[in-house]
């Protein structure tokens, strides 16, 4: 019978690329297609492809099952190592996260606290240093430590091989160009540019997804991969040594002293390369939030089942469900930069009873108008993603794939709720679908603002509305609200009887950001990012193209830089300037990869801007260009 493909260390498939002569590279992508579902599980373990009667590949997975070493894939051929079989079965299997490295559990110091950082317990590979905020290009580089003469190799390196990804698309982006950014992104993390080692992982990722048509894949995230890969390497490769750059390869833990959190809710937790669990959103009495999570490899079966696990915090005896809606006092906690409690030896944990949302610190968070909180997020982006929003709002209905609320406040902006995740066994888009069936029905929202949209919000938690009359009843052991991505809403939950009628608009209202004529430079921006860099010089030589009168618009909307850098970018990708033999003078793909950042960088700013004007305002007040 066939199974999946183990999993595969970048580095492990990066070489077996590498050894290929120039004759079999051309044969490789032609060669991973399909071949996957010729897997064999063995009774042993190991992993069997056959190519032919004379080539037979066994994948031996390591203890955590995934492929870490070159000996752990093996082919009969008479070629082996450095054949074609064996380097197609590598690349038909997904790739692994990296492994953290190993770190020491802290050690108790003088006073009972721990004076060493902890590990992060939670298995997470991804770097310690969120995202910042990408800058535009040629700006000038703050005075930072310098970076390695090692290093400087790398992030140069890293920022070649990217440009010339970007340069092929996803068209030409076939198995040889990933094995180089996979190469490049080893070489960066050896030398410690953890951050720049993830964005092309991410790159890759979203290459293999776009060319395997995979359900859910979207342009636009690999087009912001793309950015983000470009930005991180261009900026070490120019000497910034700034530690939101280079990251760090796992979350550092530092002494916390003693603390007493508050539960929030809980959410759980699934990514794209298997691993799931649960994290639990805590708050301290002066409003800062902390997390417990536990997430490892396991998938959606984990996701859905730590929800009431233990917590492995200092030996607390609660699970997650009674942490979300209870307390700890912590002595001797260990902090990590994100907020992330850790569970080293000197930890020690004591249950506290829950308090509602209505009560102190929790009640602070649904004080202020959203408006304000997501002002507050954009100026701070590298908070966004774990910080949450809490607002009223009243259910206006669903339309489309949206459900649409209004805060309760005058001149509110419409908000459009979305799952906090889609899939479609967890909890959040069942409940979202139950609650858009009460229009007029008051709730009390804590969720994620998704600031790539217009005034979005992905609720991970709701509850009753104090004081009113039309909404949730919930039971008196939930303690007023509702994790969404675990608890079940019934009819039973809801006020019987309608509510005020409620108008449901016809449309969900005028969107700044779909309705901007900026859609024009993400076309070219994606355009590029699908057929490479002759895609979009193609596009600038028609009579109707990006680089002609299609920026009218633009310039008439005000948005001259946009209009100038996507012509800009048109023309660079249309200069292929040649040698009297007719050779390329100037081959290096440095100029395009620069001009399409500078481009890049400029929409996401834009961007970024009318989103917060989405939320600062009702829908007849946001100004809207025209296309």
């Amino acid at each position: 019978m066939s199974t999946e493909l183990p999993p595969v260390a970048p580095e492990v498939l990066a070489e077996a690329v590498e050894n290929l002569t120039a004759r079999l590279r051309k044969k490789l992508d032609a060669a991973t297609e399909g071949c996957a579902g010729g897997a064999v599980l063995e009774a042993d373990g190991t992993v069997t492809l056959r190519f032919g009667e004379d080539a037979l590949v066994t994948l031996r997975p390591g203890p955590a099952g995934t492929l870490t070493t070159a000996d752990q894939a093996t082919c009969s051929c008479l070629l082996a190592p450095r054949c074609l079989h064996r380097a197609a079965a590598l690349g038909a299997a997904p790739l692994a996260d990296t492994p953290p490295e190993p770190a020491a559990e802290p050690e108790p110091g003088p006073a009972g606290d721990p004076t060493a950082a902890a590990a992060d317990p939670t298995g997470s590979t991804e770097p310690a240093a969120s995202a910042a905020p990408a800058g535009p290009v040629g700006a000038t580089v703050p005075a930072t430590p310098a970076l390695t003469a090692a290093q400087l190799r790398a992030a140069g390196a890293l920022w070649h091989v990217a440009a010339e990804a970007l340069a092929a698309g996803v068209t030409a982006g076939g198995a040889v160009v990933q094995a180089e950014l996979l190469r490049a992104a080893h070489t960066a993390r050896l030398a410690g540019l953890i951050r720049a080692e993830a964005a092309a992982l991410r790159v890759v990722r979203g290459l293999r997804a776009a060319r395997e048509h995979r359900a859910g894949q979207r342009l636009g995230d690999l087009t912001d991969a793309f950015r983000e890969l470009l930005h991180t390497a261009g900026l070490l490769a120019a000497g910034s040594a700034d530690p939101a750059l280079t990251g760090t390869a796992r979350r550092a833990y530092a002494p916390g002293g003693s603390l007493q959190v508050h539960g929030l809710c809980r959410e759980p937790v699934l990514s794209a390369t298997g691993y799931g669990g649960v994290v639990t959103h805590l708050l301290a009495a002066d409003g800062t939030p902390y997390s417990v999570s536990d997430v490892r490899p396991g998938g959606l079966a984990r996701a859905r089942g730590a929800g009431s696990a233990s917590v492995a915090l200092g030996g607390a005896t609660l699970d997650h469900a009674g942490l979300a809606r209870g307390g700890l006092r912590i002595v001797g906690a260990t902090v990590s930069a994100e907020g992330r409690l850790g569970a080293g030896r000197g930890v020690r944990a004591t249950p506290l009873p829950g308090s509602a949302w209505t009560e102190q610190p929790a009640a602070r968070l649904f004080a202020r108008p959203a408006a304000e909180a997501v002002a507050a997020l954009l100026a701070d982006p590298d908070a966004a993603e774990s910080v949450l929003l809490g607002c009223d709002v009243t259910v206006v209905g669903a339309v489309g794939e949206h459900l649409l609320v209004r805060e309760t406040r005058p001149d509110a902006p419409l908000l459009r709720l979305l799952p906090a995740h889609p899939h479609p066994e967890l909890a959040h888009t069942e409940n979202l679908r139950r609650i858009a069936s009460y229009p007029g029905l008051q709730l009390r929202v804590l969720g994620r603002p998704d600031l790539d949209r217009t005034a979005t919000l992905r609720p991970v938690a709701v509850g009753p509305v104090p004081g009113a009359e039309h909404t949730l009843r919930l039971p008196e052991e939930w303690l007023g609200r509702a994790d969404l991505g675990y608890d079940r809403l019934q009819g039973a939950h809801f006020p019987q009887g309608a509510a005020a009628p409620v108008p449901l608009p016809a449309a969900e209202g005028p969107d700044p950001l779909a309705d901007s004529p900026l859609w024009r430079v993400r076309r070219l921006l994606e355009t590029g990012v699908a057929g490479g860099r002759r895609a979009v010089a193609e596009a600038a030589r028609g009579t109707e193209s990006l680089a002609g009168a299609s920026y009218a618009p633009l310039r008439r909307a005000g948005l001259t830089a946009a209009a100038e850098l996507a012509a800009a970018l048109a023309a660079e990708a249309d200069r292929r300037p040649r040698d009297v033999f007719g050779r390329l003078a100037d081959p290096s793909p440095d100029g395009y990869a620069w001009a399409w950042l500078a481009a890049a960088t400029h929409l996401a700013a834009a961007e970024r801007c009318l989103i917060a004007a989405s939320w600062a305002a009702s829908p007849s007040a946001v100004p809207v260009s025209g296309r």
